[in-house]
C-alpha cells in the first residue's frame, strides 16, 4: 500500500511544481491555480504557510477552505 501512496504523491508533486511544455501565449501571463492558492492564503493571513504541507493535513486544509468560502460569500441586504 505504501507504493501506491508514493506513486500518487509523485504525480501530485509533478502537477503542483513542474512547468508545462509548449509555447506561451501573448499578453499578460494567465493566473495559475497555484497563484490563486497563494493569494487566498495571503487574504486570510497564512502567507508564510507551506501550501503543500497544509494540503496534506486534511483537517487544517478543510478549515482553511471553509474559512475562505465564508470570507468570499457576499452579505446580501440584512442577511449575514
Amino acid at each position: 500500500m505504501g507504493g501506491a501512496c508514493s506513486k500518487y504523491g509523485r504525480v501530485l508533486y509533478r502537477v503542483l511544481v513542474e512547468k508545462p511544455e509548449g509555447k506561451s501565449s501573448l499578453g499578460r501571463p494567465r493566473r495559475r491555480w497555484e497563484d490563486n492558492i497563494k493569494l487566498d492564503l495571503q487574504e486570510v493571513g497564512c502567507e508564510g504557510v507551506d501550501r503543500i504541507d497544509l494540503a496534506q493535513d486534511r483537517d487544517r486544509w478543510r478549515a482553511l477552505v471553509n474559512a475562505l468560502m465564508n470570507f468570499r460569500v457576499p452579505k446580501i441586504g440584512g442577511i449575514s
